[in-house]
């Protein structure tokens, strides 16, 4: 896949203003990126800027902490794809899946996958709270459920995507499921890494950046 297709261009700042959103959107259709990766909030905005243009619309589910309802997150994944969302990046309750509760987290992932129909849904696990047999268990779960890839973190937590968890998460998931990297990707070489260990999406808000390290337009 092309470089500039690997990447969801994100802005989740939480002091993020629309003129900010725009300019986001502008940018990704001047490097053709995936996506752009914004709060539900945005999602009207971005839809109205992005049409025609090729790039999808993605926005967070239960961010930053996944510590809401399943309830909650379903309605509000409901409300995204209504107000023009292509991809929904939910996250996790982290607490259900330290405690055991398996069975709560696979029901609140087929019920969001429910909702996002053919959409893509994605699956934040927030690997740096996790040891590695909790990251197993969250991507056997998701897998499990239906989603269509596992995602590393939100860039909220205390860690971002680091290669030995991008490639524990695409030895457990295998060939057939995307593995997102997300959280501290700011540069070409480090989306090289990540793609090299099994990263199929990269999230980043230095997108720019990193398509300005490639040293031709031909190069992606």
């Amino acid at each position: 896949m092309k470089i500039n297709k690997l990447i969801d261009h994100t802005l989740l700042k939480q002091d993020a203003r629309l003129e900010q959103i725009q300019e986001l959107c502008k940018e990704a259709i001047t490097y053709d990126f995936m996506s752009v990766c914004i709060n539900p909030g945005f999602v009207k905005a971005a839809a109205d800027a992005l049409k025609g243009s090729g790039v999808l619309v993605c926005t967070v589910i239960g961010f930053p902490l996944g510590a809401n309802t399943e309830s909650v997150k379903v309605f509000e994944a409901q409300q995204a794809i209504a107000d023009g969302a292509d991809e929904l990046d939910m996250v996790i309750n982290v607490s259900d899946l330290k405690d055991g509760r398996y069975e709560t987290i696979l029901h609140e992932i087929k019920a969001l996958k429910q909702v996002a129909g053919e959409k893509t849904l994605k699956v934040i696990i927030e690997t740096c709270l996790l040891t590695d047999d909790e990251i197993v268990k969250a991507c056997e779960l998701s897998k499990e459920a239906g989603a269509d890839f596992v995602k590393t973190s939100t860039g909220f937590s205390s860690g971002g995507a680091t290669p030995e968890d991008v490639a524990l998460m695409r030895q457990t998931v295998g060939l057939d499921m995307g593995v997102k990297a997300s959280g501290g990707v700011r540069s070409l070489a480090d989306l090289q890494t990540m793609v090299d260990r099994g990263a199929t999406r990269i999230g980043a808000s230095s997108g720019v950046a990193i398509m300005e390290g490639l040293s031709s337009k031909e190069d992606y």
